[in-house]
């Protein structure tokens, strides 16, 4: 059963409720508190046409720190970069649905959602800049607590977003953090990333996301 939100009710299903693709509810909004809720829930927003989509798969889409994949190559690109955090988070976002073209779902609502949860403290940029001190790559997400759930990447130059990533893993490391990437596909495969049960996944979040924020 799909279920179906309503402006005043900011409460979710359970997220175990979702179906066989993740889909857990339609509708609803992007407002902050909405937003909040959910991803301290397990679920996120994906919205495709006029639509506004939750989900909360199974198996998720996970990336330990620590495993973080440096490849050769990658290890001799982060020297071309420099790394900062949450210098301009409403250019990061821009860029990232600048960079997908067609099919994206970070649409205007979704970028004025997110840049407000920037204002609050909740959402991050982690950014590449070239020798010319000219933004170059990078990704944004959403901090729960020592978990930090991820969205969008952008890359303009070679690695330059893997390079902002590795930087993230490097930060969580320190601070015991832990990265959602949602959904498994080849590129963050290669990274690293791997697979766990949404119940798994479920555990480790309502562990970690009351913990101090690593960013």
């Amino acid at each position: 059963m799909i279920y179906r939100l309503n402006k005043e009710n900011l409460s979710f299903p359970d997220p175990n409720e979702a179906d066989e693709n993740g889909l857990l509810a339609v509708d609803g909004d992007l407002n902050p508190e909405r937003l909040i809720l959910a991803y301290r829930s397990g679920i996120f927003p994906w919205p495709y046409e006029e639509k506004l989509l939750w989900f909360s798969p199974d198996p998720r889409a996970v990336l330990c720190p620590k495993s973080f994949h440096l490849a050769r190559s990658l290890k001799r690109s982060l020297k071309r970069y420099e790394i900062k955090i949450d210098v301009n988070f409403p250019k990061v976002i821009a860029m990232c649905a600048e960079n997908r073209k067609k099919g994206t779902w970070i649409n205007e609502g979704v970028i004025k959602a997110y840049c407000r949860l920037h204002e609050l403290g909740f959402a991050h940029s982690v950014e590449s800049y070239d020798e010319n001190a000219e933004l170059v790559g990078g990704l944004y997400g959403v901090c729960m607590g020592k978990v930090f759930c991820g969205e969008s990447m952008f890359a303009l130059k070679k690695d330059a977003s893997k390079a902002a990533l590795y930087r993230l893993c490097q930060i969580a490391f320190e601070k015991d953090g832990f990265i959602d990437c949602q959904v498994m596909n080849p590129h963050l495969s290669s990274l690293g990333a791997v697979e766990i049960s949404r119940e798994k996944f479920l555990q480790i979040l309502a562990f970690l996301r009351d913990k101090p924020p690593i960013f």
